[in-house]
């Protein structure tokens, strides 16, 4: 029930924040590849969920770039807003997620992503406990 409470509170604030894109102040979540391109959109608590923040954030992978194998204490929703990329997960087949799609990445699930020759654009809707990292890298 918590997990249904909370994929439903992301696809809303997911679309609230496509919205809202043009009014959000931006700042760099953390260090990134040179190349990536990461803006927080949005970050506090979760209103209703104690210990729970909630984070929003537009990624640009340019093309050909890939994001190191990592994981996050907490779900990760992602729209892609523009081009495709693809989602690497342990154990898992790849998935090419292009324009207008949907992907969930479970609470701790390794993954990378990887871009082709046009890039990518995501919104990126996460769920973490409070007061832990937004990502850690996988060994």
């Amino acid at each position: 029930m918590r997990n249904l409470l909370l994929i439903g509170i992301g696809i809303g604030v997911l679309a609230f924040a496509g919205s809202w894109f043009g009014q959000a102040s931006v700042a760099n979540e953390q260090a990134a590849p040179p190349a990536l391109n990461l803006e927080s959109l949005l970050s506090g608590e979760l209103g209703g969920v104690e210990g729970y923040d909630v984070m929003v954030s537009r990624v640009t992978m340019p093309p050909n770039s890939e994001l190191p194998r990592h994981w996050h204490p907490g779900d990760e929703i992602a729209y892609v807003l523009e081009g495709s990329t693809i989602l690497r997960r342990d154990g898992k087949p790849d998935v090419t997620v292009s324009k207008g799609e949907l992907v969930r990445i479970p609470l701790k699930e390794i993954h990378a992503a990887a871009t082709s020759d046009e890039g990518a654009q995501l919104l990126v809707y996460r769920v973490h406990e409070q007061g832990q990292p937004v990502r850690v890298l996988a060994d």
